[in-house]
């Protein structure tokens, strides 16, 4: 399994590349032994200068050519921006502008974000999960971002691995996506004798659909035939 982080982070160190190497520490320990997890971590930060020619040349430098080559060849991807003016980072949406078309499609990603505060714990929906969407990429179900006051506190690793799991299981190599088992689906009632209510039979929804799909070469019910009708009411028997 290629596992390729891509990180948005602009500082050293930054909680961006830390979120993004914990994430893959959890999929790495995840992942079986038969298929072990080879990690690649695409600094985006060192490829600043050459997005930006791409943009306006439209040809990728060396560094930037390695990079969209490992993303497009990874079997699964971990994506971690911080959050500037509410939505992933422009260096960030950037490097996917300058991705090939269909380089991630059907290919999962666990998006994650960094912010300083809770309140923009919602680009994850709002501003990632669309992107990646739009790339027709496969979005793991358990996005993670990281406040400030996340680090060290519950919920965060709880958070991580279960997105890691999700991930491996999206790749195909860990089994089902983790979750509540299924149960038996409710069907519609098993009753099928009517019910008799002042002087009138109650006859079940579901017979009456069933009265009213005619077989080929059978008469319409009520109407080609003296069968009972499969109306809610109907009397049990004529009045004289």
């Amino acid at each position: 399994m290629k596992l390729v982080v891509v990180s948005a982070g602009l500082s050293v160190p930054s909680s961006t590349r830390l979120l993004g190497d914990r994430l893959a520490a959890a999929v790495v320990g995840r992942a079986p032994a038969a298929a072990p997890a080879e990690v690649e971590v695409v600094e985006l930060r060192d490829l600043a200068v050459e997005i930006a020619h791409n943009l306006t040349t439209g040809f990728p430098g060396p560094a930037l050519g390695a990079a969209l080559s490992a993303v497009a060849g990874a079997d699964g991807l971990i994506v971690v921006t911080p959050v500037f003016s509410a939505s992933y980072s422009g260096l960030f949406k950037s490097f996917f502008d300058v991705l090939e078309r269909d380089a991630l499609v059907g290919k999962p990603v666990l998006v994650a974000a960094t912010g300083g505060s809770a309140r923009h714990s919602l680009v994850l929906e709002h501003a990632m999960r669309p992107l990646f969407a739009y790339l027709r990429a496969v979005v793991v179900p358990t996005g993670v971002y990281a406040a400030s006051e996340d680090w060290g506190a519950e919920g965060l690793a709880e958070r991580i691995e279960r997105a890691a799991g999700e991930l491996v299981a999206l790749v195909g190599i860990g089994g089902a996506v983790p979750g509540p088992a299924p149960g038996p689906v409710p069907g519609p009632s098993a009753r099928k004798e009517s019910v008799r209510v002042g002087g009138f039979d109650v006859v079940p929804f579901a017979e009456q659909l069933a009265a009213g799909r005619v077989a080929p070469g059978a008469g319409r019910p009520g109407v080609d035939s003296p069968a009972r009708v499969g109306g809610s009411l109907s009397r049990s028997s004529p009045r004289p």
